[in-house]
């Protein structure tokens, strides 16, 4: 924690979140960190999922994720820090419903506002 202001800096924030995440707490991880008026961005132009807002939203996003894929296995690489902002790159083997198993191999930016994550975008 930041001893100056007494509230979690981008690090502290992106280190328990890949812990969490490495640990496969990830819904946990959105519930403690998402700001209420979190933005998520994923590289669907004109799909309805390709911003969400709020925490609500984007829980529900995760929730459909969910319901829709089969996980297999899960890869966390980071954090990379540059300011308020950090990196994480997930490789994740799926089998969507309906589909053939896969690989996926995605970044995700995180902004960090007052120790929760104001947005975050999905580079695949």
């Amino acid at each position: 924690m930041s001893e100056v202001l007494d509230k979690p800096t981008t690090k502290d924030v992106a280190d328990a979140l890949v812990a969490m995440w490495k640990a496969g707490q990830f819904d946990q991880s959105g519930e403690k960190y998402w700001a209420d008026d979190v933005v998520s961005y994923e590289n669907m132009p004109g799909n309805e999922m390709s911003e969400i807002r709020g925490k609500a939203g984007v829980k529900a996003k995760g929730d459909w994720w969910n319901a829709n894929h089969e996980i297999h296995g899960v890869e966390v690489e980071g954090p990379y820090l540059n300011g308020d902002q950090f990196a994480v790159r997930f490789k994740m083997e799926v089998t969507p419903k309906g589909a053939e198993r896969t690989t996926l191999d995605e970044i995700g930016i995180y902004t960090i506002r007052d120790g929760k994550i104001a947005e975050e975008r999905f580079f695949y």
